[in-house]
């Protein structure tokens, strides 16, 4: 395999790992903040950062997969 996809690939799976503890961190503070705050309409900030971060996390894998669908294609 090609020494750049596999950098490519080991960089898009830590981006995945980064994102989801990200991710993680802000479901929790955002959990706190939810119980800790009165009723209001709408989603919060940490709602919208959770959302955004966890989308992210999606493109990753996206990304890695189709790099290794790639990879097996081309050995061919």
């Amino acid at each position: 395999m090609n020494p750049f996809l596999i950098l490519v690939l080991v960089v898009l799976m830590g981006m995945v790992v980064v994102s989801l503890v990200r991710g993680i961190a802000t479901f929790l503070k955002s959990t706190r903040t939810d119980l800790e705050s009165p009723n209001s309409s709408g989603p919060s900030e940490m709602q919208l950062k959770q959302n955004k971060l966890m989308f992210q996390r999606i493109l990753y894998q996206g990304a890695a997969i189709l790099l290794v669908a790639l990879v097996l294609f081309s050995k061919r």
